[in-house]
């Protein structure tokens, strides 16, 4: 073993949520003194920041996605009124065309 660690020593300490998951089960079985209640309140309200802090960053994360989207489908609409008008005039030209063809035949 290394330096005066036994078989039941842990390599790496628990994170802090693992500890305060610990905590939090070890104090639903029985809440003890108002210290272990206070201390099982303060760990509610730090998972409860870091919820807040994630679904933050979530929702700025969608807003720019949005974003994005909406640009493409503003770019996508102009490109189809483009090619409205762009297929509106060459039917037009076809119809003119088919027209001078018409009068050719007539004469």
């Amino acid at each position: 073993m290394g330096k005066n660690k036994s078989l039941f020593d842990d390599d790496n300490p628990p994170s802090p949520t693992a500890a305060r998951a610990a905590r939090r089960e070890a104090g639903s079985k029985k809440e003890g003194t108002p210290l272990e209640r206070l201390k099982n309140l303060e760990d509610k309200i730090a998972d409860a920041i870091e919820k807040v802090k994630t679904l933050k960053e979530e929702k700025t994360a969608l807003e720019k996605t949005i974003k994005q989207l909406e640009a493409r489908l503003d770019a996508q609409g102009r490109e189809i009124e483009k090619l409205q008008t762009e297929k509106t005039s060459i039917k037009n030209q076809v119809e003119r065309l088919l027209n001078e063809v018409d009068t050719l035949e007539v004469v």
